[in-house]
């Protein structure tokens, strides 16, 4: 692949737009439902609760959180105004029983009130982190006391194999993570990390080490 090719491909992953992000966006719905279930899993959601996604991309895995417990609030926040618009799409429902509710934002200021959310997650965003330290802060900032932050994310190690990650990707490893989050506020609480079989843009059934780190405010 050339380059350019391999530019696009970050820069889509990053920021999907036009007919090739919808395509993008329902293969990384596909390929990271493992991931973004074991976030939402880890946030052990109970009845009542008001929970932020930080870059939900379609959000097709929106059904299986709303499962989760009684009287959810599900607040979705995205840098595409594609992911944007097919999310409000894809969860109408959701959206039209005012259960769900989806924003555009600049990827560092969080449009929310102090102590608006006792739960937050983000799956696979963290290498596109502008300013890693201002962003957790914001987090902090809109979680109640004692709320959760699921931070999910695939390891360096799986992706820096992935010849795309060399544009736009700011790639972590479980201690890369924790050194950043030893300079916020939160405290971390557990740590897993998991492999999984995916499915590789070649078609072959590829090893993928991932990691959810579990904070407290």
């Amino acid at each position: 692949m050339k380059q350019e090719e391999l530019q696009a491909i970050a820069s889509q992953l990053k920021h999907p737009t036009g007919e090739k992000g919808i395509e993008m966006a329902n293969m990384m719905h596909e390929t990271n439902i493992n991931m973004t279930q074991h976030s939402i899993q880890n946030l052990h959601i109970q009845s009542g609760d008001k929970i932020l996604e930080l870059g939900h991309g379609n959000a097709g895995h929106l059904e299986f959180l709303i499962e989760q417990a009684e009287n959810l609030k599900y607040y979705g926040l995205e840098m595409s105004e594609l992911m944007f618009q097919e999310a409000r799409q894809i969860n109408r429902n959701f959206v039209s029983q005012k259960q769900a509710f989806f924003s555009l934002y600049d990827g560092n200021k969080i449009p929310f009130e102090d102590a608006s959310f006792n739960k937050v997650f983000t799956v696979n965003t963290i290498y596109f982190w502008k300013n890693p330290e201002e962003l957790l802060s914001e987090i902090h900032r809109v979680l109640q006391s004692k709320g959760i932050l699921c931070i999910t994310f695939a390891e360096e190690s799986f992706m820096k194999q992935l010849p795309f990650t060399q544009f736009e990707f700011d790639l972590y490893s479980t201690e890369r993570a924790e050194k950043l989050i030893g300079k916020t506020l939160f405290k971390i609480i557990s740590k897993e990390t998991l492999r999984e079989k995916v499915k590789s843009k070649t078609g072959e059934l590829v090893d993928r080490d991932f990691t959810t780190l579990v904070l407290e405010k």
